[in-house]
């Protein structure tokens, strides 16, 4: 099922050259251990000036829009969420406009699903995510993203992790090294 969409949508995004990356559990089972997800992550080369381009894109998937009023929705919250009707799969559209989401979008994994390649956000862009999100499930997401992958580019992580941290006061660099401390 997953499978099907994320090729679906990968086809999609690359007919209209729109960047994208594949975050959240969708990539946690690239990386990491599997584990239940119910939904799709994608953060899009869009910002949310560009609704009207998402919507589009939302018609010739017949995705369903999940929210009454898209634009109102996004400029409030940057994300798009919509379900697949046929399978129930909620997909939310993340835009992004800051220079982390263009460099992440740059640094993708390219993974063959089907006959398409599938844009996952690369190893360490997903580390960066999952700290910066901070619940507890994140926090366990990445530890087992740590125990398969340990040589991950760590100054690339602590670049980033250091830059959330002036604007949002959290110690992410200390989350991680407390998580990579505990993996043997």
């Amino acid at each position: 099922m997953f499978e099907r969409l994320l090729e679906r949508l990968a086809r999609e995004l690359e007919a209209r050259s729109i960047a994208y990356m594949v975050i959240g559990g969708q990539a946690v089972l690239l990386y990491g251990e599997p584990r239940l997800t119910r939904d799709i992550d994608i953060t899009l080369g869009l910002s949310a000036t560009r609704v009207s381009a998402l919507l589009q894109i939302v018609r010739a998937l017949d995705l369903t829009i999940r929210v009454a009023d898209p634009e109102v929705f996004v400029r409030q919250t940057m994300v798009l969420p919509c379900e697949e009707a046929e399978t129930g799969i909620r997909v939310d559209f993340i835009f992004s406009n800051s220079p982390y989401e263009a460099e992440a979008l740059s640094r993708v994994n390219r993974v063959r699903i089907g006959a398409s390649d599938v844009c996952y956000a690369s190893l360490e862009d997903l580390i960066i995510h999952k700290l910066v999100a901070g619940r507890p499930r994140d926090v366990e997401d990445v530890r087992n993203v740590l125990i398969k992958n340990r040589g991950y580019d760590k100054s690339y992580v602590h670049r980033w992790l250091a830059e959330f941290e002036a604007v949002t006061g959290a110690p992410l660099r200390a989350k991680l090294s407390e998580v990579d401390s505990d993996i043997p």
